[in-house]
């Protein structure tokens, strides 16, 4: 049957740490919750030091923001244009290799429990287990070892682990599978998982990740000095835009911080040429 390969890639360097937690520090910064916190922060504030016509203007305008995100899932129309930049389910002749991004496994919890726990990105993981069955031949490369900040001090499980359990429990022969569990955002993804994979002239690769993140994903695979891949999106989180309105502030702040934090991260690449 084989045995897995698991690569623990050595290419991480100070600085890609220091990036690292520039770029979630960043994240936090950009979210939209919070500058509704700090709207309400600063509404306090300006009580507290009586300005009261201060606190009114501030105030109303960040309830203002909370209602309109609360009814309009304005995400849904930032992350409809990244979702639609390439076809679902691409026609597919033959397959030599499946690249799976993590993110899609809570680890914490898969540890706790005993048990693969799946997160809302989960059709990565089971779009690629059904093309594995599709392409019996084809080798199976998962790569994801941790994006939060407790990654860095090594006590947070790699999320390798949580994908192991899954794929094998699906069936899938261990031989097949390939596990990369150092890095910690789609740059790294995508350098690691290549020294990982090894792929040659003429050969098909098929890139499995969320439809939002397709196109980002593609330039750093692509900037890592990968092939061309095919892209397979799955994960899709917009639809009908209107059947969307109505009161869900958590789902409308989710799909909103998700399309801020793709263009933010497409206008990085831009800028840095990659």
């Amino acid at each position: 049957a084989g045995a897995i390969s698991l690569c623990r890639a050595n290419l991480t360097t100070p600085m890609n740490t220091v990036l690292f937690v520039i770029s979630k520090l960043v994240g936090a910064l950009i979210s939209p919750e919070s500058w509704l916190v700090l709207g309400m922060g600063l509404g306090l504030l300006a009580l507290l030091r009586g300005h009261l016509r201060s606190a009114r203007i501030v105030l109303g305008i960040t309830l203002g923001a909370t209602l309109l995100l609360a009814i309009f899932p304005l995400g849904e129309l930032l992350i409809r244009p990244l979702e639609s930049r390439y076809a679902a389910n691409p026609v597919l002749e033959g397959v030599d290799g499946i690249v799976v991004l993590g993110g899609a496994a809570d680890r914490l919890k898969s540890d706790l429990w005993g048990q693969p726990q799946l997160l809302e990105a989960a059709d990565r993981y089971t779009a690629a287990v059904e093309l594995a069955r599709r392409f019996p031949q084809a080798r199976v490369v998962f790569t994801g070892g941790g994006s939060r900040l407790g990654f860095l001090s090594g006590e947070s499980l790699a999320e390798s682990g949580v994908a192991q359990a899954f794929f094998l429990g699906q069936g899938l022969d261990a031989g097949r599978l390939q596990l990369e569990d150092s890095s910690r955002n789609t740059n790294e993804n995508a350098i690691y998982s290549l020294a990982v994979a090894q792929p040659r002239a003429g050969q098909t690769w098929v890139l499995v990740t969320s439809a939002f993140h397709m196109d980002r994903a593609l330039r750093e695979f692509a900037g890592a000095g990968w092939p061309e891949l095919v892209p397979y999106p799955v994960d899709y989180r917009s639809g009908n835009f209107v059947d969307g309105i109505g009161w869900d502030l958590a789902e409308n702040l989710l799909l909103l911080n998700i399309a801020v934090k793709e263009y933010v991260g497409l206008t990085v690449q831009a800028v840095i040429g990659e």
